[in-house]
């Protein structure tokens, strides 16, 4: 239930209760004792769908603007009248004026705003670098990036040019601050004691998720978008909607960070891309959903403004995500190769172990050095094999390229492939 109370202005106070009496609508008045450009304070009981529509018919019927409205989210209403404001909502779906409200009370101020966002990168940056899923979810709950991609939006939606350009600025900068963040933290960290000797940063698993992503995920970008303006329009779960939110952007944007830190150009690519397919993903998804919800501006005749600057954004945005998809698509195709050359490594050693023809020979694998970059450099695999024989038994002929040819019809690649032979007991 929402408690709307209308500060009705000198001269108007037979139009507010006129429009209330037509309508059925409930309400009580008090004198505004004091206030010289108030007549009386009217207090409306309706439930939260219903706001927007008696905005709407007050303000269509000349109660201006500066009239002073007042929303206040009742906690408990206690009554058993059953009129049409204490019925059941039909819809959850809170109002224009209290959208932008949230919207603009998620964006904090921007002292608090950065404060909170190069902590929770720094936090984030160590969960990485300690390859720490905890530590980094931990980090994404102090993160204030739900505010700032949600308001562009609905500043959008509802054509307050000042909501959306403010929403996206944060977005924008704040991404820039967190890598700035990662940046410095992974200098200062890096050739440290508190790393090891030899640290290869692009090895950290947390990090390789984060430089091999593939199309699955835009699917944390769309949900994360769609569940923001869920929570928003029907204020539930935002803390948790927040925390996906900031995971689909702080840790990817902090690995560009530590690329940098670290000189890795493909980590900075990579994670880069993933940024901002996540960022453009999150906001295309919660434009639409607004506009289908049937948020709109005040004004009708800003109506039209608005929907053409949607069908912009939403234009640049869909071009932009179809482009950087492409690289989505192609670490997606060579993240599937190289693991296929790796399956199928494994896979032709073990049938050769239990092929009759190599006798007591048994063949594992020791590594396959096959990357992403290498499939689009047609760089050929490096494969490690070792292989068991009994002692005493001579060096079979010709085993490595055996091995190599076996290898290239089972890869259909052309493997470099080195043999470590070794004699091996076993005792029973």
């Amino acid at each position: 239930m929402r408690l709307v109370q209308v500060f009705v202005p000198r001269g108007k106070y037979d139009l507010v209760l006129e429009i209330l009496d037509r309508d059925g609508i409930e309400y009580a008045v008090t004198e505004a004792i004091g206030q010289r450009e108030f007549e009386a304070i009217v207090s409306i009981p309706v439930p939260p769908s219903d706001v927007e529509s008696l905005l709407e018919t007050l303000y269509g019927a000349g109660l201006d603007e500066d009239a002073y409205t007042a929303v206040l989210a009742a906690e408990t209403v206690v009554s058993r009248r059953t009129g049409p404001q204490h019925r059941q909502a039909a819809t959850t779906r809170i109002s224009r004026e209290e959208l932008q409200a949230r919207a603009a009370d998620l964006a904090p101020a921007l002292s608090t705003y950065l404060a909170l966002l190069v902590l929770s990168t720094v936090i984030a940056t160590a969960g990485l670098l300690l390859d720490s899923a905890a530590t980094i979810i931990g980090a994404m709950v102090v993160a204030p990036l739900m505010g700032p991609a949600l308001s562009a939006s609905v500043g959008v939606v509802v054509d307050d040019e000042q909501l959306a350009s403010r929403g996206v600025l944060l977005q924008a900068g704040g991404l820039l601050v967190v890598i700035a963040t990662a940046t410095i933290v992974g200098f200062t960290l890096r050739g440290t004691i508190l790393l090891p000797p030899g640290f290869d940063v692009a090895a950290v698993p947390e990090v390789r998720e984060r430089i091999t992503p593939d199309v699955l995920a835009l699917a944390l970008a769309l949900g994360s978008g769609a569940a923001g303006v869920i929570s928003l329009t029907r204020n539930v779960g935002s803390v948790l909607v927040g925390v996906a939110i900031a995971v689909a952007l702080v840790p990817p944007a902090a690995t560009v960070g530590l690329g940098i830190a670290w000189g890795h150009p493909s980590m900075i690519l990579t994670a880069g891309t993933l940024v901002l397919v996540n960022l453009l993903s999150i906001n295309l998804t919660a434009l639409l959903l607004l506009w289908a919800s049937g948020y709109r501006p005040q004004r009708s005749e800003h109506a039209e403004r608005a929907f053409r600057t949607l069908v912009s954004r939403v234009a640049v945005l869909v071009v932009a995500i179809a482009v950087l998809s492409v690289v989505l698509a192609g670490v997606t195709i060579g993240t599937y190769l190289t693991a296929s050359v790796e399956h199928d490594v494994q896979t032709e050693l073990e049938a050769m172990s239990d092929d009759p023809s190599f006798a007591e020979l048994r063949f594992q694998e020791v590594d396959v050095d096959y990357e992403l970059i290498d499939v689009y450099t047609d760089r050929r695999p490096i494969v490690t094999v070792l292989v068991e024989r009994s002692p005493g038994e001579s060096d079979p002929p010709a085993l490595a390229e055996t091995v190599r040819d076996r290898l290239r019809q089972a890869t259909g690649t052309d493997p470099r492939v080195t043999v470590e032979l070794v004699d091996t007991q076993y005792s029973e």
